[in-house]
């Protein structure tokens, strides 16, 4: 059986018709071309639920979202110096990337985090992370479409999976879409790329490449980002076939009309 893939999701709050989770198709379709079964995970109420639901993947995607306020460089520390264009108080969807990561943490599954979803990650494991990386670095460059940044250069670095799993280039290309970056690596990671010119952290991984983290967004890219998906899925494959018994029944998860 195919190895199943849980995607993070969005949340759209709504006082008329109700709140919904949200989720952008790229990221579906990256999955299913890579071989694996998307699995769309619920934002459960308690901690118990979600690592349930958790034993039931061999994998995970956390997409990009709101604003990271774990382990802030800036004033007290504290939420109040995040941009204006971001959500801070999205608690919701943080509550339920945490407890789905912490379920991974006790495992060897795989994981890729895509933008919020790497520096989640990081934070996670002690990292730091500047709030506003144009504001509070000085010769960091805009990094969002928002202040009017759409793509940068790559410089990856040699011997990394990241650089393996992408053909083994030195540079290339990629989108642009955060406000916040990376200051510090946390326990047991390792910078696997720098954007350039400014040398902002743009990639970071595990040394045995269980986690890959990404700060743009490879499901809006072309097909040369396709191995960061087959990466996933294929390390979750043969997780999933050298312990099937490991695997419980997941449901599907009705769309929202």
């Amino acid at each position: 059986m195919n190895a199943r893939i849980g995607i993070t999701t969005s949340l759209e709050t709504d006082a008329t018709d109700g709140d919904r989770q949200t989720l952008r198709l790229a990221y579906v379709r990256a999955i299913e071309r890579a071989g694996g079964v998307p699995t769309i995970a619920p934002m459960l109420e308690s901690e118990r639920a979600t690592r349930a639901f958790a034993e039931g993947l061999d994998g995970l995607v956390v997409t990009g979202g709101p604003a990271v306020t774990e382990g802030l460089v800036a004033e007290g520390a504290s939420s109040d110096a995040l941009p204006r264009e971001l959500d801070g108080n999205a608690k919701t969807r943080r509550r339920s990337d945490k407890w789905l990561l912490d379920a991974f943490a006790e495992t060897d599954r795989p994981v890729l985090g895509i933008c919020y979803g790497m520096q989640l990650v990081n934070a996670r494991r002690g990292g730091r992370l500047w709030a506003d990386v144009e504001r509070q670095v000085s010769d960091a460059d805009p990094h969002s479409q928002k202040r009017g940044a759409e793509a940068h250069g790559l410089s990856l670095v040699e011997g990394t999976h990241l650089r393996r799993l992408l053909g083994g280039r030195a540079s290339m290309d990629v989108n642009t879409r955060h406000l916040q970056a990376l200051a510090s690596v946390g326990e047991g990671l390792r910078v696997s790329a720098r954007a350039t010119p400014d040398g902002v952290v743009e990639a970071i991984e595990s040394d045995d490449g269980t986690f890959i983290g990404v700060q743009f967004h490879p499901e809006r890219l072309d097909s040369d980002f396709a191995p960061l998906f087959r990466h996933l899925v294929e390390r979750a494959q043969r997780r999933s076939s050298s312990e099937p018994a490991a695997r419980a029944a997941t449901p599907a998860v009705a769309q929202h009309g």
